[in-house]
């Protein structure tokens, strides 16, 4: 594949220093996961620190000193080994394509939104909207599972299906859905884009794990505890104003878990990591860890 022009918006990073505005550091900061008002403290040290020395950016070297009196010496070390390990994400030639699976309310749109922004990628899709761009040109005579909800396209189906209803027409619906999937993936790369995309129909197995000339990381959000994946129905709800049709999704809660057994099975069979959604910031730390670690295996043979 011929090289194209990466589409990140570059993170505030550089190869022997940072920045020494505070805001700039701070972005650099909070997208390794240190919390913004610990972020800034440590933005504001070195700062001072600069302006002491008398220097326009601060070595990594220096910032770990740093970085261990204001966070503690372990909190520190990670927060520059990330910010290392960011940085060799900037320096990749390719682009990098982050999908982000899982069943309905297990939190992806928000994860794949800040991982997104931590990653610089300015391009943010969901599988949502290729099935409803192609809800426009199938009807629903030909293509009957794309017209419902992904927990709800087993009524699509014939009257005899051998095997679970619910996941019978999902996964025909997925299968749909990810020709699209597929499509959009290729104009990305044909374009040096970088991509984040989320979405119920990435199921493991479907999508590629692989694409040549693209770094690609593929997970999948969970919620274990079902009390606790009920109430962000709740949550969506009051977030959206009620535009979200929450009665639809406690009234198939129970279609809506089968299909999260089933992906998450499915992913553990691909060997496609599993990442439980029980805190939002611990899952995007956990998204963002997978892909700094994808992104150093693939400047290892370099």
């Amino acid at each position: 594949m011929t090289s194209q022009p990466r589409r990140r918006d570059p993170l505030p990073l550089g190869g022997e220093g940072l920045p020494y505005s505070k805001g700039l550091t701070a972005q650099a900061l909070i997208a390794t996961g240190v919390p913004a008002d610990e972020a800034y403290q440590l933005a504001r040290r070195v700062e001072l620190d600069l302006a002491e020395a008398g220097e326009p950016a601060v070595s990594l070297d220096r910032l770990e000193v740093l970085a261990a009196e204001v966070l503690g010496a372990a909190e520190g070390e990670r927060a520059v080994t990330r910010l290392r390990q960011l940085a060799e994400v900037q320096e990749l030639d390719v682009p990098i394509i982050v999908l982000i699976g899982g069943s309905t309310g297990t939190g992806k749109s928000t994860v794949a939104v800040e991982v997104a922004h931590r990653l610089g990628i300015n391009r943010v899709a969901s599988t949502d909207f290729i099935r409803q761009t192609m809800r426009a040109f199938f009807s629903p005579e030909f293509m009957p599972t794309i017209h419902y909800s992904s927990f709800e396209a087993g009524q699509a189906l014939d009257e005899e299906v051998t095997g679970d209803p619910t996941i019978v027409g999902f996964v025909d619906q997925c299968r749909h859905v990810c020709v699209g999937v597929d499509a959009a993936l290729r104009r990305a790369l044909t374009e040096g884009w970088s991509m984040v995309l989320e979405g119920v129909h990435l199921v493991p197995g479907l999508v590629p794990r692989e694409l040549e000339g693209a770094l690609v990381v593929h997970v999948v959000l969970e919620i274990v505890d079902e009390q606790a994946h009920r109430l962000h129905f709740h949550f969506r709800d009051g977030a959206t104003g009620g535009s979200r049709a929450m009665a639809k999704y406690i009234d198939r809660f129970e279609d809506i878990r089968r299909i999260q057994t089933y992906v998450c099975s499915r992913a553990r069979r691909e060997a496609v990591p599993v990442v439980e959604n029980a805190n939002v910031e611990r899952a995007i730390d956990a998204v963002m860890g997978l892909v700094m670690d994808a992104a150093g295996r693939v400047r290892e043979p370099a």
